[in-house]
């Protein structure tokens, strides 16, 4: 099996950033390994162990390390099972699945499985929101109610539309120069004030060390889904190049009569929620 890593000693960074970003959180927690269909898989269990379980995926060519700092506003009410995407930079197997068919939600509904649950809440970020979509439409009955931010697979913007990162990480694989990394990244950032340390180290370091995956889990039909009936909220940016809320909001809104849809407005993919938008993801997954 081909190393999602460029070499063993890049898989030896990614894991050092990645255990770094779990002890800057200073919280407790345990690590998981489960069997799935597709290959071990490696979750971090942490937050509040009596709240509500909360099934956690983070976003692709990224890592639950930098997810759950990301995510800290979660930890004091859900009991977290934060997940390794398959495949991707972490300590899950190093298993690429295609994300132009359905095989991510079918690993996703293996991992909530092998927790031991029959049904689950569940929490995603851009591809991380992508693999919840696939589960949503592969076993709408074990995804209790779902939260998707930055959302793929529900209506994805045209390639050229992110054609603009291309040229900058080609000139930054050449000259490892700063400027054209962050000209790489800014499509998805619209300032640099949205570019934080741990978002620089945390893509930086996948970009230097992982061989990166482009595409991201591709849309699903309508009648697909349409299958999810139980509660929904999708919250898409305004200005988002991949996932542009326009089109991800009134898919949603046709597709999932019963969901809450927010416009993170005047934001682009990677953006900052406010003290408000939080508590509503949280308010919801209390239910």
């Amino acid at each position: 099996m081909k190393s999602i890593y460029r070499n063993e000693q890049s898989k030896k960074t990614v894991w050092k950033l990645y255990d770094r970003q779990m002890e800057d959180l200073k919280i407790p927690y345990t690590d998981l390994f489960i069997d799935t269909s597709f290959g071990k898989t490696h979750l971090i269990e942490c937050g509040n162990l009596r709240g509500e379980p909360l099934l956690v995926f983070h976003g692709g060519n990224s890592t639950t390390a930098y997810n759950l700092k990301d995510c800290r506003f979660l930890l004091d009410d859900f009991h977290i099972y934060a997940v390794d995407t398959i495949g991707h930079p972490g300590k899950s197997a190093e298993v690429p699945l295609s994300p132009r068919n359905q095989d991510y939600g079918k690993w996703a509904v293996d991992v909530i499985k092998g927790l031991g649950f029959h049904e689950m809440a569940c929490f995603g970020g851009s591809f991380g929101a992508g693999i919840l979509v696939k589960a949503m439409c592969v076993a709408p009955e074990v995804i209790k109610r779902s939260v998707l931010i930055v959302p793929s697979a529900i209506q994805n913007a045209p390639t050229y539309k992110s054609i603009n990162m291309a040229f900058p990480m080609l000139m930054y694989w050449l000259t490892h120069k700063e400027k054209w990394f962050i000209k790489c990244i800014l499509p998805i950032a619209i300032t640099e004030s949205n570019i934080t340390g741990d978002f620089l180290a945390t893509a930086r370091c996948s970009i230097d060390n992982v061989k990166i995956k482009s595409v991201m889990p591709q849309n699903e039909s309508c009648e697909n889904l349409s299958k999810y009936q139980n509660p929904v909220l999708v919250m898409a940016a305004e200005k988002d190049c991949l996932f542009p809320a326009k089109g991800v909001l009134l898919k949603a809104k046709k597709v999932w009569t019963q969901s809450e849809r927010y416009l993170l407005r005047d934001r682009g993919h990677i953006n900052e929620l406010t003290y408000e938008e939080k508590k509503m993801i949280i308010d919801f997954l209390i239910g």
